[in-house]
């Protein structure tokens, strides 16, 4: 394998800007809930229930939408503006479409909402947040939508810019509709899916007016006339986003799971999972940012059709995600104990929260590869792959041996919370290595850039 300095540097300039956006995001959700945790337990409850529920809907929804950055970045690459065009008006048509089974899903919630033992007015606050949240689900994938043109086309900034706006826009959204200002009624954590709501939908309208005086982006062209629906392009779209949905849907609802296998182990078992999995969450969005910057230079290599290139990236960006993953590992290792008194002051919790992310350690390299790995794939517009062997990594392999070595005794007696932790390593690696192996092969059958 070769590593090619000049990709490194170009595939780091893209990703920074994603990673600052990520962050800032993840901030918008530390705010909810610092607010509404400032009203009540209940309304910081309400929120928790509420967020586990909508956010494998959002996630999986939008998923579907990000075929749409390798399609555009290969566009791109092919100088090929009027197809970058079309793409963009048949990603806001599923994206309507999407909304409205989202819409449809959402009707549903008070199912699994009667199945969880909660007092009555958690279930109120928490189906106050989801039916305030879903009308801004629109807002949310037209903006991803948008972004993913950005992405596609090379230029990352803006994402940066429009998470800044949103959540200088949520802090004091939240504080109006949560406590109830400016003649507004107090709506505790509910609020919260209000001031979201109109969040998503500033930051559709910011980047569409920031992208319409883009020089860059070519606004003017992109808006400059609308374009009917064409069925076969949005089931292109469909067909490779379903894959990265499916992948999206497994990763979000295996890790709502496993707090719920061990919750019998207490609240010390629970609590030092939490901590760990809180802060792996953060240090994701280090390789996820990175395989998005992989994924829009793999695309315009392979719209160039600079197949020798595309291999000397792709060789490049794993070993980058290898050297970066590595650190982030080192970083975490020697701060282990400080990390875990910032989340609690309980001594046990503490130790058992360490000792996880010990194991969080190992866990950054084959997280990073497998990530990175998925990222070129949807570069080169092959992503049939992803879902089936995320399925197979996470839940046949992973969640079920986690659960072994946690909670039986057929393997070593019950391990508690480490022995999940140590069934995602396993599931992890064998994505990772499931992964590159595809890649591999995809790269020896080049050109590559037709869909299968």
């Amino acid at each position: 394998m070769t590593f090619n300095v000049f990709e490194a540097r170009y595939i780091l300039r893209l990703a920074i800007p994603v990673f600052i956006a990520q962050v800032t995001m993840i901030l918008m959700g530390v705010v909810d809930t610092v607010m509404a945790g400032q009203v009540s337990a209940y309304d910081l409850a309400a929120l928790a229930i509420a967020l586990g529920i909508w956010n494998p809907v959002l996630l999986t929804l939008l998923g579907v939408l990000l075929a749409l950055t390798g399609m555009v970045a290969q566009n791109f690459g092919a100088k090929k503006l009027f197809a970058i065009r079309d793409d963009m008006f048949q990603g806001f048509f599923l994206a309507l479409a999407l909304t409205l089974l989202g819409l449809v899903v959402i009707n549903f919630v008070e199912i699994p909402l009667s199945y969880i033992k909660m007092e009555p007015e958690v279930a109120g606050l928490a189906l106050g947040y989801i039916n305030y949240v879903k009308w801004g689900l629109l807002g949310f994938l037209i903006y991803n939508v948008l972004r993913c043109v950005c992405e596609g086309m090379a230029y990352t900034k803006p994402a940066v810019y429009i998470a800044a706006i949103g959540l200088a826009i949520n802090i004091p959204a939240n504080y109006v509709f949560i406590y109830g200002k400016l003649g507004f009624d107090a709506y505790g954590s509910a609020g919260c899916g209000i001031a979201t709501s109109i969040v998503y939908w500033c930051m559709a309208l910011s980047l569409f007016i920031y992208m319409l005086y883009s020089k860059r982006l070519k606004g003017r062209f992109l808006f400059s006339r609308a374009i009917k629906p064409k069925l076969t392009t949005i089931a292109t779209i469909t067909k490779l986003g379903t894959p990265i949905a499916l992948a999206h849907f497994f990763e979000v609802t295996l890790f709502a799971c496993i707090p719920l296998f061990i919750a019998p182990l207490g609240a010390i078992a629970v609590s030092g999972h939490q901590v760990a999995a809180s802060v792996s969450t953060v240090l994701f969005m280090i390789p996820l940012s990175l395989a998005l910057a992989i994924c829009i230079r793999v695309g315009n290599l392979t719209g160039q059709k600079n197949y020798s290139a595309v291999k000397s990236t792709v060789s490049t960006s794993l070993l980058l995600a290898l050297m970066i993953s590595a650190i982030v590992a080192l970083i975490t290792f020697l701060s282990r104990g400080v990390i875990g008194s910032i989340y609690s002051d309980n001594a046990d919790v503490i130790a058992l929260a360490s000792a996880i992310l010990i194991l969080a350690c190992f866990y950054q390299l084959p997280d990073a590869l497998q990530v990175s790995a998925t990222g070129i794939l949807r570069g080169l517009k092959y992503t049939t792959p992803i879902s089936y062997i995320t399925f197979i990594s996470y839940w046949l392999i992973g969640f079920s041996l986690g659960y072994v070595l946690a909670l039986t005794d057929l393997i070593v007696e019950p391990m508690g919370p480490e022995g999940f932790w140590l069934g995602i390593i396993v599931g992890l690696s064998t994505a990772a290595v499931l992964l590159i192996t595809t890649v591999r092969r995809r790269l020896a059958s080049a050109p590559f850039n037709i869909i299968e």
